[in-house]
């Protein structure tokens, strides 16, 4: 069956619901934010996602498994990496976050974001 323009998933248009959930305890260096995600779309690989998410201001450690390109949408953040560089990132960034990294996410202003992700699976 052919893809159509029918299939083309619009974020504003899309039934998917909002997950609310708190960092893990264990990941946590400061704040307990409350996030919330809302996968618009995954394909049938489960490899390749796409949605929104935003969060409340906090300290957390990332460790990243997948690709991840971010379009920061509202609020400010800092990215760190594990040496203790830091970038802070405001509303119109948009940029990539490789396999590999690891260091930790800070929010310091509510943030909102535009992901896409790509996981290769094994």
């Amino acid at each position: 069956m052919p893809i159509t323009i029918n299939d083309l998933t619009f974020f504003a248009q899309s039934e998917a619901r909002k997950e609310v959930y708190h960092i893990n305890e264990e990941k946590r260096v400061s704040g307990n934010p409350l996030q919330a995600v809302v996968n618009h779309f995954t394909d049938p690989s489960e490899q390749f996602h796409a949605g929104i998410w935003e969060s409340e201001t906090g300290c957390w450690k990332v460790s990243y498994t997948e690709y991840e390109y971010c379009q920061i949408l509202e609020g400010v953040s800092i990215v760190r990496d594990t040496e203790g560089h830091e970038r802070v990132l405001r509303a119109g960034d948009n940029f990539v976050i490789p396999a590999g990294f690891e260091g930790e996410w800070e929010v310091i202003e509510p943030c909102r974001k535009i992901y896409v992700i790509y996981e290769q699976l094994e």
